[in-house]
């Protein structure tokens, strides 16, 4: 596996939790209580596999090449879209793990009162990283700007 391999299986991560969000939200709406208590969960594993994927490979790509990060070939209006959409995604990702483990640590003492209040901004917010982490990905390695 190369480093590059890396970057997609954080995108594959990314686009896994999503749908394992979508999912879940979808099941808590009709009332199916272990599916969506599933869905989360397994949301919130592939976004653990996701930060230590993620670590793994800034970490490799620092150490072998002096950087750790990828340059954005685009220029213009497109390069504009893509920071606007980096910066709100990264700011917003460091308060995911935050916010995803006060959900559940509510659901699991069975607080569901306080669970559903701060579910809905955990969701909107989780689901945007996970979405724009795919979108990022396919802007710096597959857009031919």
């Amino acid at each position: 596996m190369t480093l590059l391999d890396l970057s997609h299986v954080n995108a594959s991560l990314n686009a896994l939790s999503t749908v394992l969000l979508i999912t879940g939200f979808a099941l808590i709406r009709k009332r199916h209580v272990s599916g969506h208590k599933a869905c989360m969960l397994a949301a919130f594993t592939v976004s653990v596999l996701f930060l230590i994927s993620y670590l793994t490979y800034h970490t490799a790509r620092q150490m072998r090449e002096g950087v750790g990060h990828t340059e954005f070939a685009g220029t213009g209006w497109v390069a504009y879209l893509y920071y606007a959409l980096l910066i709100s995604h990264i700011i917003l990702a460091a308060t995911v793990p935050v916010l995803a483990i006060i959900t559940l640590r509510r659901a699991f003492r069975g607080d569901f009162a306080s669970h559903r209040r701060i579910a809905r901004w955990t969701f909107p917010i989780w689901l945007y990283v996970s979405v724009t982490g795919v979108i990022v990905y396919f802007m710096l390695y597959h857009l031919d700007a």
